[in-house]
């Protein structure tokens, strides 16, 4: 076996905490896992890990051995990202993190534009609703919603994440169309959980509303949110990115536009000391040109 591969497959072991994990994360087996280490400890001669059925811990020289693994992995790293800084044309491994709806209504069907552009890069993504430590996780960029209270990252502002109050025209001609935002107290909404029982605040100029509607259905997935206000089971307050083609093809009616709803701040981000390889930059670019303007219809600021 490959002395480098066995150190990065160990190196991932102990990040992981298994080696179930590790292969999960690999995409080996863990009989191949084990494998690796076990090739590692008969080259050095020693164990690196002392395994039971139900954890497993470095030994003493394994501490210092995956120390040493991580430095000669980074340095073959920069190594080759200098390489790549030396060429124009973008190619390699990139990774991405993106939050999970997002990702796959508005990045994952933008990417074809990209692979048209960069088509000798590898895109491998993730989509998670979690916070990603992307420096730990060795993601080369996130797109991520809200506050950005990390200042070794690197911040470049995307569109505001803006929110509307939709429903389907099945839902109005069946319900009535509400027309001013208090009257959604009398209306059944569709919540998106962890903040399906938090009040919808609207502004109007000097006017404020805050409205607790009535919520039968609650559920964990913004595009389940989406396709059950398309099925007319009620109203819904989601990302005007995520609904502005439903808005478009009449499948669903923008209620209360003059009115102001919420916003988050939307940015891609990456690490400060990230060296800007030909692919990094080409993603950096694209992303800033396809997510860094609201799409047409959304950026109407409501009437004070």
């Amino acid at each position: 076996m490959g002395l480098f591969r066995s150190m990065q497959v160990f190196v991932t072991t102990v990040q992981e905490g298994s080696m179930s994990a590790a292969s999960v994360k690999l995409g080996i087996s863990p009989a191949m896992v084990g494998q690796h280490v076990a090739a590692l400890e008969e080259r050095l001669g020693t164990r690196l890990l002392n395994r039971t059925t139900r954890r497993q811990s470095l030994t003493d020289f394994g501490m210092s051995y995956v120390e040493q693994c991580r430095d000669i992995l980074e340095r073959v790293a920069i190594t080759d990202q200098d390489a790549e800084a030396s060429q124009t044309k973008p190619r390699g491994l990139l990774r991405i993190t993106a939050p999970t709806t997002f990702g796959a209504e508005v990045l994952m069907p933008a990417l074809h534009r990209y692979r048209k552009l960069a088509p000798d890069v590898t895109l491998d993504i993730t989509l998670t609703d979690r916070n990603v430590d992307i420096v730990e996780e060795g993601f080369d960029i996130a797109i991520r919603i809200g506050e950005l209270p990390d200042s070794r990252l690197i911040a470049r502002h995307l569109a505001p994440y803006r929110m509307m109050i939709c429903a389907s025209p099945d839902y109005l001609e069946r319900h009535g169309n509400p027309g001013h935002p208090s009257e959604l107290s009398g209306h059944e909404t569709i919540g998106f959980t962890p903040a399906a029982r938090s009040p919808w605040k609207l502004s109007k100029g000097k006017n404020e509303v805050e409205v607790v509607p009535k919520t039968p259905i609650t559920v964990n997935s913004g595009q389940a949110v989406r396709m059950a206000a398309r099925a007319g089971l009620g109203v819904i307050m989601q990302p005007s990115i995520l609904l502005m083609s439903d808005i478009q093809a009449g499948l669903l009616v923008r209620l209360f536009p003059d009115w102001h709803l919420r916003e988050r701040p939307m940015s891609l981000i990456y690490h400060r000391d990230r060296r800007m390889t030909p692919r990094l930059r080409s993603i950096i670019a694209f992303a800033i040109a396809e997510f860094g303007r609201e799409p047409e219809g959304q950026a109407d600021r409501p009437a004070e």
